[in-house]
C-alpha cells in the first residue's frame, strides 16, 4: 500500500495527498504501510465525514465558490454559484466553466498566475451584479526544487454586489439631481427674466406693425410669430426641466387607477387614431382608491403612453394591464416597440438622453420623480427588438417612510 494515492471523490481534486499539509494525513501517510484494513476504513470514513462537514459549510454560504483543475474545468460548485448563474450542479461537474460562463477570458485569467479580481453582470436567471475573484491553488512539491508550487487549479469566490451597486448609483443619482436642481433655479432666473423682456418687446413690435402698410407689415408679422414661438420654446424647455427635477407638493385626493387610465388613453385618443395604433385594456374591477394626486399620475400614464406611441409603427399594440399585490397597485405599460438596445438601458433616466429623434429625454425621469414623491416604484422589462414593457408601481397605503424591524428587515 505504499503508492496509495487517496482522493476526495465527488470534491475537491486536491491532486496528490502526500503533498498537501494537513497534520491529519501526514500521520496517516506516515502510518499507510503498518495499519490494518480496519483503520483505513475507518481513516477513509473520518476523510468522508469531513468532507461532508465542509460541503455543509459551503452550501450555507451566501458567496458562490466554484474550484477547477488547472485547465478551468469544473472539479466543485456550491449551491450559492448554482443559483447566481442557474447552474444544475450535476450538469456543471467536469464542464469547463469558461464554456459556463460565455464571455469569461480564462486563458487571460490563468495566465496571471496571481489572484485576479473582475465585476461582472449576469442576466440570467436573476439580473444581477457578482464580484468575483479567482485565485490559483499550489502547494509545494517535496521531490521539485526548493520553493517550486504544483498547480492544482483555481478557486473562485463570487459575491452578489447587486444591492451595493444599486446603493451607489441611487447616491450618484441623486447627488446628480442636486447638483441639477441648483442650476436649475439659477438657468431659470437667468433666462427667465430676458425671455419675458422678449416677450414684451414683441408686443411692442406688434403694435407697430399695424401703423405699417400691409405688404410690409405681412412680412414682418411672420418673422414676429417665429420668435415667439421660438420664446414659447424655450419656455417650455424651462418648465419641463424644473418639472423633472423640482420636488412638487403633492395635492392628494382619493382616486380611481382605472378611471385615469382611461381618461388618459382617451384624451390621447385622436393621437392614437394619427397613429393607427390599437390599445388594449385589461383593468382589475375591485382595486381601491388611492390617495394619489390625480393631475400628477396621468402626466406619468401622458408620458409613458406617448413614449410608446413614438416607439411603435403603425398597427404597433399598446397593452394596459392594472393589478395589485398586497403592498402595491401596479399598472403595466407594454408597447410592441423595438426596445432599447441593452447597452443603453443603463441611460435612459439620464437628463435629456433620448432615442427618438425631437424627444427631450425628460419624460421617464419625470415619470421616475412622481413615482417617488408617491412612494412607489417603477419596473422596466425591455426585450430589444420586440418592445418595452413599463409596470408604475403606487402604494395602498403612505410607502414615503416604512418601520424597519431591530434586525434591519420590515416589521
Amino acid at each position: 500500500m505504499a503508492g496509495y494515492q487517496p482522493r476526495l471523490a465527488g470534491g475537491f481534486a486536491v491532486g496528490r495527498v502526500r503533498a498537501v499539509n494537513s497534520g491529519f494525513l501526514d500521520k496517516l501517510i506516515e502510518r499507510i504501510g503498518r495499519v490494518r484494513p480496519e483503520e483505513v476504513r475507518d481513516y477513509v470514513s473520518r476523510l468522508a465525514d469531513e468532507k461532508g462537514f465542509f460541503e455543509t459549510i459551503f452550501h450555507a454560504l451566501h458567496e458562490g465558490v466554484i474550484v477547477t483543475d488547472p485547465a478551468g474545468k469544473i472539479t466543485y460548485i456550491n449551491r450559492a454559484a448554482c443559483e447566481f448563474f442557474g447552474f444544475n450542479r450535476e450538469e456543471a461537474m467536469g464542464r469547463s466553466l469558461a464554456e459556463r460562463l460565455k464571455g469569461l477570458d480564462w486563458s487571460a485569467i490563468a495566465e496571471a498566475e496571481k489572484t485576479v479580481s473582475r465585476d461582472m453582470e449576469v442576466f440570467y436567471p436573476q439580473n444581477r451584479f457578482l464580484n468575483f475573484y479567482v485565485t490559483p491553488l499550489r502547494v509545494e512539491e517535496p521531490d521539485r526544487v526548493a520553493g517550486a508550487r504544483e498547480l492544482l487549479g483555481y478557486a473562485v469566490i463570487l459575491r452578489d454586489i447587486t444591492e451595493t451597486r444599486k446603493s451607489t448609483e441611487e447616491t450618484i443619482q441623486s447627488e446628480r439631481l442636486n447638483a441639477l436642481t441648483l442650476l436649475a433655479a439659477g438657468v431659470a432666473h437667468e433666462i427667465g427674466n430676458p425671455l419675458n423682456s422678449l416677450h414684451i418687446h414683441l408686443q411692442l413690435m406688434e403694435r407697430r406693425l399695424r401703423k405699417l402698410p400691409e405688404a410690409q407689415r405681412k412680412e414682418l408679422a411672420k418673422s414676429v410669430d417665429v420668435a415667439r414661438e421660438e420664446i414659447a420654446r424655450l419656455d417650455t424647455i424651462i418648465r419641463q426641466f424644473l418639472g423633472a427635477i423640482r420636488p412638487a407638493q403633492l395635492e392628494r385626493q382619493p382616486g380611481n387607477i382605472n378611471q385615469l387610465v382611461q381618461e388618459s388613453v382617451r384624451f390621447l385618443e385622436n393621437e392614437i387614431a394619427d397613429r393607427n395604433v390599437i390599445v388594449e385594456t385589461e383593468l382589475r374591477a375591485d382595486l381601491p382608491l388611492l390617495e394619489l394626486d390625480r393631475t400628477q399620475i396621468k402626466q406619468a400614464f401622458f408620458n409613458v403612453i406617448k413614449n410608446a406611441f413614438q416607439a411603435m409603427k403603425s398597427g404597433g399594440i399598446l397593452r394596459v394591464r392594472t393589478d395589485m399585490d398586497d403592498r402595491f397597485v401596479s399598472i403595466t405599460f407594454a408597447d410592441t416597440g423595438g426596445g432599447i438596445a441593452e447597452e443603453q438601458m443603463s441611460r435612459i433616466f439620464e437628463p435629456y438622453f433620448t432615442t427618438k429623434a425631437g424627444g427631450s429625454g425628460l419624460g421617464l425621469l419625470i415619470v421616475r420623480r412622481i413615482l417617488r414623491e408617491h412612494g412607489g416604484e417603477m419596473e422596466l422589462l425591455n426585450d430589444a427588438g420586440r418592445g418595452l414593457s413599463i409596470t408604475m408601481k403606487l402604494p395602498l397605503g403612505d410607502e414615503r417612510v416604512r418601520m424597519l424591524g431591530a434586525g434591519g428587515g420590515e416589521e
